[in-house]
């Protein structure tokens, strides 16, 4: 019972992590063009590059949390996350000028990095062949949090652009006080190790991780590019589907909660007997066949009745990532999971940066009266082609596992 209770904590830490991430993006183009008095294509660059400063720090600051969490445990370490987490968030609601807004949300990519501890904490606590269900619920959790975040977001912004980051603040320090109850400490002191800076970045701490098995630079660079291709939903779709299928925010949004519906059913529902019955490579493998179907489907639909459809199916591709982790999790030992996570965490963060501007110049070339052609498709195209990659360095560490 303590291990359930403990899971679903962790599944709430990671839902208000994403719902807090959420919440502002329906009023951050508002607050930004009332706090830096300017309109809004100028609040469009600037939220652009507060999106990659939020994920810059995730990718230097997850693995020292992680390795912070193999040092003083992974209790600690979530708790005064989230607590920052929270504080951060009340920052920027009562933000009196835009220079606390960019520092709030800077804060806020290290706060946010407590991912690597979560998922730490869930390979300390699972046994290895029951690591891709758990992985899975923490990915239901990103789920539910896409949907609940942006729509929750919208309502409360009725009231002002400042509600809902004061909203997201009182759910992060929610969640302190009840973890700091349920929540126990799952790293032991004996299996602890010092605090190392040579292991707080993403590749010294793979170089190092990679002498206990070297397939872990293989999962780590596939979960890497998995993430590039993924990341092509939230970067390109509703520019996609006003494009292709001439939809209206309405109809963007009901479709971007049937993709957070999918994935947290596929996760939370299915990941588990799934992996039971064909393992984790046989579940990456449906996973990708759904992503190729989708991708083929999304480019030539014409009725929006068959990219629901499409939508259903591309619901599989929630069975990758969970795969992909729970085999990773497995190549180090229990002392070395925060680092392990905090690396994964920041390669992951590269992708935040790189992929949203690579897929909007991909479908500004291919969209529009300059287009080199009309195919505004292409972005998931090509996330597709990426997905393929990631797959084939996934096999190839597997292969090397002897699974």
């Amino acid at each position: 019972m303590q291990q359930r209770t403990v899971l679903w904590f962790l599944f709430a830490v990671v839902l208000v992590d994403m719902i807090g991430f959420g919440i502002v993006m329906p009023v951050l183009p508002e607050l930004i063009m009332h706090l830096g008095d300017m309109p809004v294509d100028k609040a469009a660059l600037w939220a652009g590059w507060l999106a990659a400063g939020y994920a810059a720090m995730q990718f230097v600051f997850a693995p020292i949390i992680g390795n912070l969490s193999d040092r003083f445990g992974r209790r600690p370490v979530i708790l005064a996350c989230l607590a920052a987490f929270g504080l951060d968030y009340l920052l920027q609601g009562l933000a009196p000028e835009l220079g606390w807004l960019v520092a709030g949300r800077i804060i806020a990519g290290v706060t946010g990095a407590s991912y690597s501890a979560a998922y730490a904490y869930i390979a300390d606590i699972t046994p290895p062949e029951k690591r891709a269900a758990s992985f899975g619920l923490m990915g239901m959790a990103f789920g539910f949090g896409f949907i609940i975040g942006p729509a929750l977001g919208g309502l409360l912004g009725e009231f002002g652009p400042r509600v809902p980051f004061l909203a997201a603040a009182s759910l992060a320090l929610a969640n302190v006080a009840f973890g700091f109850f349920v929540l126990k400490e799952s790293l032991p002191a004996e299996r602890r190790r010092p605090f190392s800076l040579r292991r707080s970045n993403a590749f010294s701490a793979l170089r190092v991780l990679s002498r206990q098995s070297p397939t872990v630079l293989w999962f780590v660079a596939a979960i890497g590019v998995w993430q590039l291709a993924h990341i092509v939903y939230p970067a390109i779709w509703a520019y996609f589907t006003i494009e292709a299928y001439g939809w209206s925010a309405w109809q963007i949004g009901l479709s971007l909660a049937a993709v957070g519906v999918g994935s947290a059913v596929v996760q939370g529902a299915l990941l588990g007997r799934v992996v039971s019955r064909v393992g984790e490579v046989g579940a990456v493998l449906i996973g990708l066949s759904a992503v190729l179907v989708a991708t083929a489907v999304f480019a030539t639909a014409t009725s929006d009745g068959i990219v629901y459809a499409a939508l259903l199916v591309n619901g599989l591709q929630g069975l990758i990532y969970p795969s992909l982790n729970a085999l990773n999790s497995r190549a180090v030992d229990a002392s070395s999971q925060g680092a392990l996570q905090g690396a994964t965490q920041a390669i992951g963060s590269i992708a935040q940066i790189a992929g949203p501007p690579m897929y909007a110049i991909v479908f500004a070339r291919f969209s529009g009266a300059g287009a080199i052609a009309q195919f505004p498709a292409m972005p998931l195209v090509l996330a597709a082609a990426i997905a393929v990659v990631a797959v084939a360095l996934f096999l190839a560490g597997a292969r090397r596992t002897g699974r």
